[in-house]
């Protein structure tokens, strides 16, 4: 990739698009086209500041894309209806499964390579396990509608005989960080708590249903939005074997470690509530999640992952205590 290229970045004005388009930035990629629905005011504040050459509305980026052939280089597909708890599954039909094949033929038919958003939701309950192996994602039984389109997408493309020059699909685990300030219900735990904190002087979090995690002993893989900008800009820069790749730290840390480590990086004496999970999401709820990342490091990737509490230091200290934006 030369600095001169176009990159487009899809989902551009939300939380993983914007931050990738401020690391492009950093990294000396200004040639950029951002593609989003631009008309909600929540997420102004989180392309300010950035270097780009165009904004295109979602809706219009095909008709863009037929009027400026051989403009593109590279593609990032981040945009998806991301809400979990949206029952409809004709809306991410269209916004993360039809959308999605288009931008796939338009790379297969100009040459681009394609990084694009899967998730851990496919992973269900984790019968499976949380491992990358593609002999095993056709059996994956997601929890919601959500987690069906992307791995429903996941699934196609594995099938397609014609594929970009290079692709790879993401499974992001829980990312957190700044610029998630408008996701309102869908942003981070991380987040969450902070305001709570700073709103009431105590955190709340779900309260087990299941009997073999006490409360708050919930698992997740946290990873730092920072960590998941140096891989997207890895895969850009040294396109290893196509396919899907896993994004987490590699380690399942839970609510209460997170709690904690927001308490003692603000000072604070530890203050926890434990309130039922809500009714629409309890059937759907992970209990456990834990990236296997032997894939990406046998890729070649040897960088390390922030630790959840060196992610959550660097998050509070530059970000949530400033008000401020990536």
């Amino acid at each position: 990739m030369g600095k001169d290229d176009v990159i487009v970045v899809t989902g551009a004005a939300g939380f993983i698009g914007s931050c990738l388009t401020s690391y492009l930035n950093q990294s000396g990629y200004d040639n950029l086209v951002l593609v989003d629905d631009f008309s909600d005011s929540k997420k102004v504040y989180n392309l300010t500041g950035k270097k780009y050459l165009h904004k295109v509305h979602r809706e219009q980026f095909a008709d863009w894309l037929k009027n400026h052939p051989d403009t593109i280089q590279y593609i990032f597909h981040l945009g998806a209806r991301t809400d979990t708890t949206e029952p409809d599954y004709e809306i991410f039909r269209k916004l993360n499964l039809d959308y999605s094949k288009g931008i796939w033929e338009y790379c297969i038919e100009n040459n681009i390579p394609l990084v694009y958003a899967s998730s851990a939701a496919t992973y269900g309950n984790g019968e499976h396990g949380y491992k990358d192996d593609e002999q095993v994602i056709p059996q994956l039984h997601p929890l919601n509608p959500y987690g069906v389109s992307k791995n429903e997408f996941d699934i196609w493309a594995l099938e397609q005989k014609r594929q970009p020059p290079f692709w790879a699909g993401l499974k992001f685990f829980n990312v957190y960080g700044p610029n998630e300030y408008h996701k309102g219900r869908m942003a981070s735990v991380i987040f969450h708590a902070y305001q709570q904190i700073k709103d009431r002087g105590y955190i709340k979090l779900f309260r087990s249903h299941n009997p073999r995690y006490k409360d708050g002993e919930q698992l997740r893989d946290f990873v730092y939005v920072m960590d998941v900008l140096q891989v997207c800009i890895w895969l850009m820069e040294n396109r290893p074997e196509s396919g899907i790749y896993n994004l987490g730290t590699g380690k399942a840390r839970s609510f209460n470690d997170l709690a904690n480590a927001i308490f003692s990086k603000l000072n604070l004496a530890g203050k926890i509530e434990y309130i039922d999970t809500p009714e629409d999401i309890r059937e759907k709820y992970q209990y456990f999640t834990e990236a296997d990342m032997s894939k990406l490091k046998m890729a070649g990737y040897d960088k390390s992952f922030f630790t959840l509490e060196e992610g959550i230091a660097d998050y509070l200290k530059y970000y949530l205590e400033q008000a401020s934006n990536y």
